[in-house]
């Protein structure tokens, strides 16, 4: 494609874009559209019922290309097609650069260039050009043209350095270290400015630059300098933030005038005597933010030959640690945090309020618990998950997103993740019920939720050694007590739930396909390496392995931030399979420790009464289950032991959250998992740290003084509105690694490589996992059949098998997805080697699932046949509850209009105990001449309550001279076609 590594080619040089911006500011204009390009591969042989299009093929969309047109005042151009539109910008920008003969330089610039450039810079921002274009430094020198008397003019050299953006990245250049410390870029500014005697002035000592001449009088009238669209005061609501720790930080507003300069009153809120003495911060929070931070500029700073370490070691005594912590710059002195400046956007003053609510939301927006508890709106009752399940059910920003905003947030470099392809070594012997997997042990007697960290090591190759699988659950106890009254432990003082670790050795296939590794680190802006995540575990899905290292890195964070001494953190190493350097983390952490341990000096202890649960309500007997969604309704309120009127703090109408996963305190979800859908709850626990409060809470005056005079709690209402039960896969996914799914599949092919057979249908075929799965091995297959009634499964079906055929050298001659019914007679279905039908028949009718079985041993009669469905009495430990009753199921199922409750899957119509399918099974084999045993994945065989997942193998008898009740398909009855071929493929055609 055209264009292919433009990006590496002008890594080293000014971008084309850049340049074409300098030139032409606003004038320029992008214009991307999407070009879509048909794809070569369709799936030949793929054919729809209903259609006599023979071999018609579905086309399929293929990769998405940008092209760019740009906009300039006297001409455009188009650029090539690009797989990023950022490329096609460039390239369109290159064209016309290389248009109007522009030569940027190439590659860095040296020292000298860029001092050169910064002095150019400095020249154009006070030139008759810049000052009539819309940007928020000629917004500032209209305002200091303003000001009265001998200020008037005089332009803070801190302007600069915090709103212009190429001269701070040209002071970048001259100097790194500006990176780290903004405010180091003053002294190249003035610097500059002083080479420009000629036009500019500015003393030594001062920290403002004023030109010479005047602005000619036809500028200063122009239309952009007319009065304000609002010429009324505006009124900035801000907050003061003293050096001192011990003073609390607090509210103050101040107006400015239509003719005023807002940087004088911040200047005389500080009692600085000059706005040119005040200092800027960057931006805080949002990239498109003016929230900044305001402080007096040390006497240091007004010398010339002042080096930052100087600065450092004379301003050490005025650090201020509050404002320190939320710029990641060093402030010095009494600040204020504003909102408040002027934009691209606007001519006009860009004010927004700064509340003690938004001090303290951007305070625990800089944890990694706090950026996921702000992303759910629900400080006090959201935590950070303790796993990373699936997409689909996660809440909130995603572990990677949250990292991400966590770096940026800390001045630190982005986090870098590099993933790899792990080959799992093939067993021997795939034949044979699988090794024993992990199960979750019933609740224990006192109720309270209990989270066990499950590892397994998975053998590898030689050359990679051996990784580890690590899963939470929970587990609750619910049966057998009265619901109107329940009891929970109190959070230990981490407020983290006990673990407990267990180790066992799985062996997989690597046969079966490639997993995913990820690996995480995180470097300071300097490139030093501070933390490393290299998790052992390996995912299918490469996204799940990102996701899952992201949130290893978070949850340590989170526990150095919680516990400074990081004890905790550092003992939790090597189950999160993190490695740090002390040094750097140290050094880019540092303020952690003062400020969140400072927010819990004056918060009064609760009781250690046992906080109690009061469930009100008829029970449904529709309660949830781990790994399913809840959707409830919450409001929680500050109550005073005193007898003072309740507070309301934080509440949702609609608030989701997966069960077993922690997303939430434990003690909701221990309440939440006693009730069942329409029961309401309420209970009470005791205060988390304040600033979670004080984030909460709109009325900051009120609540502190109710936190620093009376004890208090919190109290929690609760209604659950519905439960989304989970999939059949991601419940079992959530108990077994690898999945049962995968270890069905892994039963069927061990047999299937055993046999001697050449031809297999597979009933019930989905999508193909089993075919699929089939052609990773060496069979003696030469006929594959699958069948199903789901032709939207059977095409993505036939692309994948169409895909494998292509491309393996495969003895396969012949395969064949048919769209149909498996009760239904077909000749082409008769005669088969094997037969498998995995996880089909729980989905029929039971009356159906007996006339299958009379169909396919009696008129199919493949030589041997694979059956599996769930054994109902697993159910107990899936969904950790009482024994389950089949018949209160049926009648549940029945009563809700045909939803499953307590079967593992929706669609389930039916689920058998062992006892049941062997009944079936055994009464199927005598009257079809077929000898049959059991077996099944999951669980064991000798522990109760058996398999997961039971599986019957027939095999066929010798034939006898007469089989009572056998029909099978003769030739005589003729050739029955009932079935549509949806897809057929074989290596001749």
């Amino acid at each position: 494609m055209e264009g292919e590594g433009v990006a590496d080619a002008r890594k080293n040089t000014i971008t084309p874009k850049a340049v074409i911006n300098s030139k032409f500011g606003i004038k320029a204009s992008y214009v991307v559209e999407e070009v879509v390009e048909p794809s070569q591969d369709g799936c030949p042989g793929l054919s729809i019922p209903g259609l006599s299009v023979p071999g018609f093929s579905i086309p399929q969309k293929g990769p998405s290309s940008y092209r760019c047109r740009l906009e300039l005042p006297d001409f455009s151009v188009v650029s090539g097609t690009f797989r990023k539109k950022k490329d096609a910008e460039q390239d369109a920008a290159q064209k016309a650069v290389d248009k109007l003969g522009i030569r940027p330089s190439k590659g860095k610039p040296t020292l000298e260039e860029a001092s050169e450039e910064l002095v150019s810079r400095i020249s154009y921002l006070f030139s008759d050009e810049f000052i009539q274009i819309q940007h928020p430094m000629s917004g500032h020198l209209r305002a200091t043209l303003r000001r009265e008397g001998d200020h008037c003019g005089l332009f803070p050299i801190s302007v600069i350095a915090a709103c212009d953006g190429k001269a701070s990245s040209l002071c970048k250049q001259i100097d790194p270290k500006v990176e780290s410390n903004p405010s180091l870029a003053l002294s190249f500014i003035k610097l500059a400015a002083s080479k420009l005697s000629g036009s500019l002035s500015s003393p030594d000592e001062k920290l403002w630059i004023k030109r010479l001449n005047p602005y000619p009088q036809d500028i200063l009238e122009s239309p952009i300098d007319q009065e304000s669209c609002h010429p009324e005061v505006t009124t900035v609501h801000a907050l003061y933030i003293p050096s001192l720790m011990e003073e609390p930080v607090e509210p103050i507003n101040f107006d400015v005038l239509p003719s005023g300069y807002y940087m004088d009153i911040i200047a005389e809120k500080l009692r600085i005597s000059n706005a040119s003495d005040l200092l800027i911060s960057r931006p805080i929070g949002r990239a498109s933010s003016e929230t900044r931070l305001y402080y007096a500029a040390p006497e240091m700073y007004w010398s010339e030959a002042s080096s930052s370490l100087e600065i450092a070691e004379s301003c050490k005594d005025s650090i201020n640690v509050r404002a320190t912590y939320l710029s990641g710059q060093d402030i010095y002195g009494n600040a204020i945090l504003a909102a408040v400046g002027y934009t691209w956007k606007s001519k006009d003053l860009s004010v927004e309020d700064i509340s003690i609510l938004s001090y303290y939301r951007m305070l625990i927006n800089k944890t990694p618990a706090g950026a996921y508890k702000l992303s759910r709106g629900a400080v006090i009752t959201a935590t950070l998950p303790l796993a990373f399940t699936t997409k689909t059910n996660w809440r909130g920003l995603l572990p990677r997103d949250i990292l991400n905003t966590f770096c940026r947030q800390h001045r630190l470099a982005e986090p870098t993740f590099n993933t790899s392809i792990v080959q799992i070594k093939s067993s021997s012997e795939l034949s044979g019920p699988p090794k024993e997997l992990r199960t979750m042990k019933p609740a224990n007697e006192t109720e309270e939720a209990e989270a066990t960290f499950s590892t397994s090591t998975i053998d590898e190759s030689a050359e990679s050694g051996s990784a580890y699988l690590c899963e939470v659950k929970t587990s609750f106890e619910l049966s057998g007590l009265s619901k109107k009254l329940r009891t929970m432990k109190p959070e230990n003082e981490t407020g983290q739930a006990d673990a407990s670790f267990s180790t066992s050795n799985i062996e997989e296939s690597a046969e079966s396909g490639s997993n995913y590794q990820c690996e995480v680190k995180i470097l300071s802006k300097m490139q030093e390496v501070i933390l490393v995540c290299s998790p052992k575990e390996s995912f299918k899905r490469q996204n799940d392995c990102i996701q899952t290292a992201a949130l290893k890195v978070l949850s340590w964070l989170n526990m150095y931030f919680l516990d400074m001494k990081a004890e905790k953190a550092i003992s939790s190493t090597n189950t999160l399979d993190i490695t740090f350097n002390p040094k750097h983390l140290h050094e880019e952490f540092k303020l952690c420790s003062s400020i969140h341990g400072y927010q819990q000096r004056n918060i009064q202890e609760v009781n250690n009464k046992i906080c109690q649960v009061n469930i009100e309500g008829p029970d449904s007997g529709i309660s949830p289950t781990p790994g399913s969604l809840v959707s409830i309704t919450y409001s929680v309120s500050l109550v005073p032991d005193d007898g003072h009127a309740k507070e309301l703090l934080e509440s949702a109408d609609v608030f989701e959250f997966e069960m077993g996963t922690g997303a939430v305190i434990s003690y909701l979800e221990v309440a939440v998992a006693q009730m069942s859908v329409g029961q309401s709850a309420c209970f009470f626990i005791g205060i988390p740290d304040q600033e979670l409060i004080l984030a909460a809470s709109d009325d900051f005056a009120r609540i502190n003084s109710l936190l620093n005079s009376n004890p208090c709690c919190l109290e929690y209402f609760v209604k659950l509105m519905h439960i989304t039960e989970p999939l059949e896969d991601g419940m079992e996914q959530a108990f077994f690694s690898p999945p049962l799914s995968k270890q069905r599949v892994e039963y069927a092919v061990g047999r299937i490589r055993q046999s001697d057979a050449t031809s297999l249908v597979d009933f019930g075929c989905g999508s193909g996992s089993l075919l699929e799965s089939l052609l990773d091995y060496a069979t003696g297959l030469e006929k594959i059949v699958g069948v199903d009634i789901s032709v939207k499964s059977l095409i993505r079906a036939a692309k994948v098998l169409h895909s494998k055929l292509s491309k393996d050298s495969s003895t396969i001659k012949s395969a064949v997805l048919y769209d149909g019914s498996i009760i239904e007679l077909d000749s082409r279905l008769c005669g088969f080697d094997m037969g498998t039908c995995l996880e089909v028949i729980e989905h029929m009718q039971e009356e159906q699932a007996h006339l299958f079985g009379d169909i396919v041993l009696g008129s199919f009669r493949p030589k041997t046949l694979i059956v599996s469905t769930p054994n109902y009495e697993y159910n107990v430990i899936l969904r950790g509850s009482s024994a389950p009753n089949q018949e209160e199921d049926a009648d549940e199922k029945s009563q809700a209009g045909g939803q499953s409750f307590k079967f593992r899957n929706h669609d389930h119509k039916f689920e058998w105990t062992r006892r049941q399918f062997e009944s079936w099974a055994s009464k199927l084999a005598t009257k079809h001449n077929y000898m049959v045993e059991f077996s099944g994945v999951g669980g064991s065989h000798d522990i109760e309550p058996g398999f997961a997942s039971q599986i019957a193998v027939f095999r066929m008898e010798p034939p006898p001279h007469s089989i009572p009740g056998d029909s099978p398909v003769s030739s005589a009855e003729g050739v029955i076609h009932r079935c549509n071929v949806v897809w057929e493929w074989n290596p001749s055609s």
